[in-house]
């Protein structure tokens, strides 16, 4: 079982969070599905996901995606993804 903390902010604050769980084993081979399911809860447009965002959640339980990474314009700062422990 896992959990995965998504938050929206917006200079500095959180305007719309989620927490995503599933009751199977994390595989970051699914990792674009558990994305897009938070970014659906969260009614969002989900990012691209590149192989640099896979490691920083990874190697450090969180990964933030700028506006830089949705195809489309959003109204928000930063989407971040938490690991839950």
């Amino acid at each position: 079982m896992f959990r995965i903390w998504g938050k929206v902010l917006s200079e500095g604050h959180i305007i719309k969070q989620t927490t995503y769980e599933r009751s199977e084993r994390f595989t970051y081979s699914q990792f674009f599905t558990y994305l897009a399911e938070i970014c659906d809860a969260l009614d969002i447009p989900t990012p691209v996901l590149l192989k640099a965002h896979l490691f920083n959640y990874a190697k450090f339980n969180h990964v933030v995606f700028r506006p830089a990474d949705f195809m489309e314009a959003v109204p928000f700062d930063r989407l971040v993804l938490e690991n839950i422990l």
